[in-house]
């Protein structure tokens, strides 16, 4: 039996969508900065954000989307403090999110593995500032035992390193311990370098690749058989 679960988070347990593109984002950001003192044209914003994330996923191998909105601050001579850098980053997110769900059935599944004292986790490629809220607005902030999110720890997945900080933090015994995730790479491929089982949903937002060869696969993000899978005794 899986006594340990490890979950991704967008794509696997929640539907999003965001367009970091759309014009109004940008107007309404530059209309932000600019009441700071910050005065940005749309455009040179959007292309000073996007040149900065650039710069610096180049040179670390996981960023913290705040010191992004910072430096935009900076470079118009504006020293933010880094309340006023979360704030901007967590306004640009409300600007950008199109759609933001749970799939249906997620928060009952939850609930089950914790009733049945699985240990479960959440292990996340993204960013603090925005993945906190978005848990707990959607209700299941509370329905981890941990969650670990990368822009916390400089890596993420699929490096091994990001595996291994939980593993080693709780003592998890890999043997029986699944990750379930949506991404063939970064959660079942990572997932198998750390020793784990692993459990592929395929979602609308899963990359365009070949079904992973993953322990369990869905072709659809369905709780129900996710929670029979996982809370299956030993035969």
């Amino acid at each position: 039996m899986y006594k340990t679960c490890i979950f991704d988070f967008y794509g696997t347990l929640c539907d999003i969508r965001t367009d970091e593109t759309k014009p109004e984002l940008w107007e309404k950001l530059s209309l932000f900065y600019s009441f700071q003192g910050a005065s940005y044209p749309p455009e040179e914003l959007k292309s000073g954000y996007f040149r900065i994330v650039s710069d610096l996923e180049a040179k670390f191998r996981e960023i913290k989307i705040e010191h992004v909105f910072k430096e935009l601050f900076l470079e118009k001579g504006v020293h933010a403090d880094d309340a006023l850098a979360m704030n901007a980053g967590q306004f640009f997110r409300i600007l950008s999110i199109g759609h933001l769900r749970l799939y249906d059935g997620v928060k009952d599944m939850l609930d089950k593995l914790r009733e049945s004292d699985r240990k479960v986790y959440l292990l996340s490629n993204a960013q603090r500032i925005f993945t906190e809220y978005e848990l707990k607005y959607l209700g299941i902030w509370f329905s981890f035992d941990d969650i670990f999110i990368s822009s916390d720890h400089n890596c993420k997945k699929p490096d091994l390193e990001f595996y291994s900080k939980l593993i080693e933090k709780h003592q998890i015994d890999a043997s029986t311990t699944i990750m379930v995730g949506n991404d063939g790479i970064c959660d079942i491929a990572g997932a198998k370098s750390a020793g784990l089982h692993t459990l592929y949903i395929k979602s609308d937002i899963s990359p365009d690749e070949p079904i992973p060869k993953a322990d369990h696969v869905l072709l659809a993000p369905d709780m129900a058989k996710v929670a029979e899978i996982l809370l299956k005794e030993e035969d």
